[in-house]
């Protein structure tokens, strides 16, 4: 039996920074490929903001071609303005990937600790130290979205009925 190479693409959406991440799965072994993040200026209008964030998205997903892509689902913290603008990046986010038409996975943040670290509630620092090991990685990703965005990957890389 072969197994097939799949490109899967990590997104932590953010308006500040949008944190991306790349990996590809081939039967058991996870392999790393890319990661970093979409920056946008605060001094910068909201709407150009978005606009980058689309740009940005929609560049990766067309030189990745990745054949699933995961975001984080929105996490109700105590800032509510932060979370009406992630909202937002969230949004075109996920215009980009429909536009791409690209399948979507979406998870909450304790799914993604969960599954990377084995508990809901890890810390961040957690979170990237498991993900520096599960893709050998010589050091934890910078910055913290990348990281993030890497575990979102990851744990699409173990729930995509496709890729059991």
């Amino acid at each position: 039996m072969t197994s097939t190479k799949t490109n899967i693409l990590g997104i932590d959406p953010g308006i500040a920074d949008t944190g991306f991440g790349v990996i590809a799965k081939e039967g058991n072994k996870l392999e790393f490929i890319d990661t970093g993040s979409i920056q946008t200026s605060k001094n910068k209008n909201l709407s150009v903001r978005l606009q980058e964030i689309y740009n940005s998205v929609d560049e990766l997903i067309k030189k990745y071609n990745p054949d699933l892509v995961a975001v984080e689902k929105l996490y109700f913290g105590k800032n509510v303005k932060t979370a009406l603008d992630v909202g937002q990046a969230r949004g075109v986010v996920i215009l980009a990937i429909q536009q791409n038409k690209k399948e979507l996975l979406e998870f909450t943040p304790p799914q993604i600790k969960q599954a990377v670290t084995g508990n809901g509630q890890s810390a961040k620092r957690q979170v990237g130290l498991m993900v520096k090991t599960i893709l050998k990685l010589e050091s934890v990703p910078k910055p913290d979205d990348a990281a993030d965005a890497l575990a979102i990957a990851i744990t699409a890389s173990f729930f995509n009925k496709k890729l059991v």
